[in-house]
This record gives structure tokens, sequence and C-alpha cells, in this order.
């Protein structure tokens, strides 16, 4: 993709959800480069002042508690992990508190876990008060609460998160910097050969293929984090950028439409909040297996599931929960909301749904799970 068409591509921006990784603002040691997050800070507000919001999702908790703490590795043990974290969050707040305030703008802190986005209201109170944040001026800081959330340390998974973030607040972009200037053909640290790709527009399983592994010695995240969530936020009809943090003016020239870093297109349609939420905030409660027929319905037609097209279920969950839709190979083609329980999908199952009535005695829908309330994730 040209510089004009990239440029076009992300024009008007209103507002650009922001990921820095922990190996972008601290040294070696794990203790934080305030250099490097004066740079930062600098770029962030000259696009604030060009009339761009942003929100700031930040790494480096757990490496800044470990510089304090004077180790000289990644603890291993969850608790260790988490005691770094809890020494390291108020270091990184304060610090960028500081930094943010000599442009005389106001930060605040936004701690989430998986279940602040899980549950449909904790996320939508999430939602209200970023957004409120923002109508304010404030920039909103957020990271996971590591220092509570077993899951999330386990995952070491803030690139998710950022994708999660962008689609919460209607993001018009996800830019995620880190110590590489994108994503390349192969390992450039193993291959002379290795080129960076400039755009993707398909997340085809050879971009995963060739999607390097773990971080940095202090950060969790790598390459495959960023696929991941570039999966969330194009899914979500939201480009994301991967690109250096470290080189000069980056942001803004990413704001400009210059063609730095890797590019991920959006798909064709921005999805509304709810169904960000279903395809990928929620944690479903159960299975539905599906035949080939209602995957090509619900996949390429847009189609509501409707119980001829179930061959089996798993789970126990009640009407209103959301639940997978696997296709063909055990995949997970698609989260909905089911308007029926498992007990009630398990009698009509594979059957009409003209015969729903005379099964239940009852029919509340036509649709065990209606198409408004179905978001296809693959």
């Amino acid at each position: 993709m040209a510089g004009n068409e990239r440029s076009m591509l992300i024009r008007d921006l209103r507002r650009v959800t922001v990921k820095v990784g922990t190996s972008s603002i601290t040294w070696p040691s794990g203790e934080l480069d305030i250099r490097r997050m004066e740079k930062i800070v600098s770029e962030i507000v000259e696009v604030i002042e060009s009339g761009i919001e942003v929100v700031l999702v930040s790494s480096g908790a757990i490496g800044a508690g470990i510089g304090r703490l004077g180790l000289t590795q990644k603890p291993q043990s969850f608790p260790e992990k988490q005691a770094a974290a809890a020494v390291g969050q108020g270091i990184l707040l304060q610090t960028y508190e500081q930094l943010f305030d000599s442009y005389n703008k106001i930060v605040a802190q936004v701690l989430l876990t998986r279940s602040d986005i899980a549950a449909r209201s904790r996320y939508l109170n999430a939602r209200n008060t970023l957004i409120t944040l923002l109508k304010y001026g404030v920039i909103p800081i957020i990271n996971e609460n590591d220092t509570v959330a077993f899951e999330e340390i386990r995952l070491g998974d803030n690139d998710r998160l950022s994708a999660l973030t962008a689609c919460l607040v209607d993001s018009d972009l996800l830019v995620i910097l880190s110590d590489i200037d994108g994503v390349y053909s192969c390992d450039p640290k193993n291959s002379s050969n290795a080129f960076l790709i400039h755009t993707i527009e398909d997340l085809g399983p050879e971009i995963e293929q060739i999607a390097g592994g773990s971080g940095s010695k202090f950060g969790t995240g790598g390459m495959v984090t960023k696929i991941q969530a570039a999966r969330i936020a194009t899914s979500s009809g939201i480009p994301m950028i991967v690109a250096n943090a470290s080189h000069p003016y980056i942001l803004q020239r990413i704001v400009r439409g210059e063609e730095v870093g890797t590019l991920f297109l959006p798909g064709k349609h921005k999805l509304h909040s709810k169904k960000r939420w279903i395809g990928f905030g929620s944690d479903a409660e159960g299975k539905l297996f599906v035949d080939p027929g209602a995957e090509e319905a619900l996949v390429n037609a847009g189609k509501s599931l409707l119980p001829s097209g179930v061959v089996r279920i798993e789970g126990s969950f009640r009407v209103g929960s959301v639940v997978s839709v696997i296709g063909e190979g055990d995949k997970e083609i698609a989260r909905g909301i089911v308007g029926y329980s498992s007990s009630e999908i398990e009698k009509i199952k594979g059957r009409h749904t003209d015969e729903i009535e005379k099964i239940l005695g009852y029919k509340t829908f036509t649709e065990i799970i209606h198409r408004d309330n179905l978001t296809v994730i693959v």
C-alpha cells in the first residue's frame, strides 16, 4: 500500500489507542528509562494537540518493580510477578503523571482485569468511564491489574488488552509501539533475507507462522500476541500498526499516514460495540457445534443460527449466555448470545423452527442465536 493510500485509510482520526511495550520504556535492567518515556509522552501530547484523543495502554509495571527490587531476571512464580507488579505500578503511574504534568496534561489510571471485559455490565461501565475521561481532556493510562489478575499474568497479554481497549472506546486506529520495526517475512536476527512487510491484508496461517515467540527478558509479549491483537482489531473494523517506539517522531509520522511499521488492514465492516464485546470481550459459557450448511449461512451469508443447524452442544448455560459456535474441524467460527438454555437447545437441536413450540410447549424465538447477537470471528 502506497503512502497516499495509507494516508487515506487513516485520515480524519478522532481517537487513537496507543500501546507501549515494556522494552520501549525500560533499561535492560528492567528499570524505567525516563528518556524513552519522555519521548513517548511528548509525541502523545503533540498528537493530542493536533486534535486527536489518545488512550494509552502501557506495560512496564512488572519490569519497573523488578528494577526497584533489584532483581536480575523476571520472577517465574505468579506471586513474585504479582509482587513486582504491585511495587512497579505506582512507580510507572507516578512517572507518567510527572511527565504529562510538564505539558499541563491530566492522566488517570485505569486497571482492568479479564472479568472487567467479560462481564457485560462491567464492560459498559469501563467504556462509560473512559469516554467521560476523554471528554474531560484526561489521558487514560490503562494496564492490566497484575497484582490480582492471575490469568492476565499467565497470558501476559497487554497487546490483546490494547485491542480490546481500542474496541471499548471506538478507536479509529490502534498503534502498538515495541522494539521492532514491524512484521518481517522471517526473523531478521537469523536471516539476512528478511524484509519488513509494510501491509498485511489477511491474517492467514502464514502470518501466524512467521510471527516469533516470546518477547524481551522483562516483557511478556511477542509478535504472536501482536498478531492476536490484530485479529481482534481488524475484525472489529479498526486498522492496527506495529512500529518501533525508538524511531523519531514515530507517532506523528503514523497519524500523518507515512509508510512506517506494519499496517494491518481492517475488515470491511466496523462492528457495533455490542458485537465487538460478544466476539472478543466475552467469555463463552458453552459450545454449539453446527453442520456445514449452518456454518456457510453464518460465515458467508450473515444469517441467524437456527435449531436445524445445531448437531451437538457442550456445557450448561442459561438464556442470554454467550456461547462459542464451532464449525468444521472443531474450529470456533463465531460467538453469540443464545435465546434458549442448554437444556432447551438439547431438545430442539436438529429440528425445524416450526417444531419448537410442539417440543417445548412454547416458542420464545425462532432462532437459537439471532444474527444481531452473533459475531463471526473467522
